[in-house]
């Protein structure tokens, strides 16, 4: 199967929690079919304990989400207006 969402294109989140959140890729993942988009599928990850970070923390990171979920902005637009007309 083709990709044709690229790193840094504008998508629309088509399926899910996050359905009409538009964002832009931050990276791809050819080989699980998957894509990073910012500020979508947020989740919370437990950090140990470092030297630069010597209490540890919880942080919110984005985790990747299935490919055929997202939509090019540009396609999603012109099929919206395609039903409005």
């Amino acid at each position: 199967m083709k990709n044709k969402i690229k790193s840094g294109d504008e998508v629309v989140v088509i399926a899910g929690n996050e359905r009409g959140t538009r964002a832009k890729v931050l990276r791809v993942i050819p080989e699980k079919t998957r894509v990073l988009i910012e500020g979508v599928n947020k989740r919370k990850h437990f950090e140990r304990k470092t030297e630069q970070n010597p209490e540890g923390a919880i942080v919110e990171r984005e985790t990747p989400i299935h490919l055929s979920n997202v939509m090019l902005a540009a396609k999603y637009d012109e099929r919206r207006n395609a039903k409005k007309a």
